[in-house]
């Protein structure tokens, strides 16, 4: 296959497209290094994607119809997966104008693209962030989403009501991923995880949002792309069909700091501060991508933090603390 990759140099991008280019598929990637953090970091998440003959890399914003329709139509492609975005659910509070733009004015101009020049099977990710308060746990694709308490969940449920949408009125084939925490190398490092081994590595000040306690579905980053691939190679045999993707089991935000000061054999310096739209647990329930997808999540949480604290040790020394900006 040919599949059209956005946000190809993001966290969960680049090794989706490392994936599919080890599987023998052909990847034109699209991303705009928009700075929602280090360029560098984004130019060393694709450099190995840019050493393999299969993968084309176009800088440029998804949202612009035009400049997408003219790489739909220099290359033919079987199959979007589309990653791009506004990420940080917890920024989307006190910039929700930017959120609607990223994720949901963008998304319309680049379905349009998708309408004129094809193709029409898209796997869109969606987050955890769609669900509201008002579901208990495990979530489950079946209930109702009608509120979400961050911008950042209600753009990307929009993102998913527009997908199904163009799936009812012009046949797209639509599979809606809804991805629970991620972490591992590369990661965001705003994120939990990867702060926290950034922090106690480097010695800084480790940012801890919200004054309740916090419990978080973790997934290893290579058991989403797992997903990911299955639901790339489905087949599209439904018109629009929602997974969630996650571990089915919850880890307590400060455990994971104890885990990781364990391994490091260091102590936190931690800095609270105020958040809002923390959910207080997330948890899926993933019996439906299990059984039509055959998704098994299988690296263990030690075994994807160490993994995670042998890339950030080496990202220190290729971006040390002064160097981030």
């Amino acid at each position: 296959m040919k599949i059209l990759v956005t946000g190809a140099a993001g966290f969960i991008g680049s090794h989706a497209c490392e994936r599919l280019l080890a599987g023998g598929h052909s990847v034109v990637g699209v991303d705009c290094f928009d700075g929602a953090y280090s360029k560098k970091r984004k130019r060393r998440n694709i450099k190995a994607c840019q050493e393999n003959p299969n993968f084309k890399l176009v800088e440029g914003d998804y949202g612009d119809r035009l400049s997408m329709t003219q790489v739909l139509k220099a290359d033919a492609c079987d199959a979007v997966l589309h990653l791009a975005g506004q990420p940080d659910l917890r920024l989307s509070v006190y910039d929700p104008v930017k959120y609607e733009r990223g994720n949901v004015g963008n998304l319309i101009p680049f379905f349009e693209a998708l309408r004129e020049c094809g193709p029409r099977n898209i796997v869109l990710a969606s987050s955890s962030a769609v669900y509201g308060p008002e579901h208990r746990t495990p979530w489950r694709e079946d209930m109702l989403c009608m509120s979400s308490l961050t911008p950042y969940g209600a753009s990307l449920r929009a993102a998913e009501i527009f997908l199904s949408t163009y799936a009812g009125l012009y046949g797209f084939k639509g599979i809606v991923l809804r991805i629970f925490t991620v972490y591992g190398p590369r990661q965001r490092p705003d994120m939990a995880a990867a702060s926290f081994a950034r922090g106690l590595l480097s010695g800084e000040a480790i940012p801890i949002y919200g004054g309740a306690p916090t419990s978080r579905d973790l997934t290893y980053v290579s058991d989403i792309v797992s997903g990911i691939e299955a639901a790339l190679l489905s087949g599209f045999k439904q018109d629009y069909a929602v997974y969630n993707l996650g571990s089915g089991t919850a880890v307590e935000t400060l455990a994971l700091l104890k885990t990781l000061e364990e391994m490091t054999g260091k102590k936190a310096t931690l800095d609270h501060q105020q958040a809002l739209g923390e959910m207080p647990l997330t948890l899926a329930d993933i019996s439906k991508a299990r059984a039509e997808l055959g998704y098994e999540p299988k690296v263990s949480l030690r075994e994807g933090l160490e993994q995670l604290l042998d890339w950030t040790r080496a990202d220190l020394v290729a971006e040390p603390p002064e160097a981030k900006k």
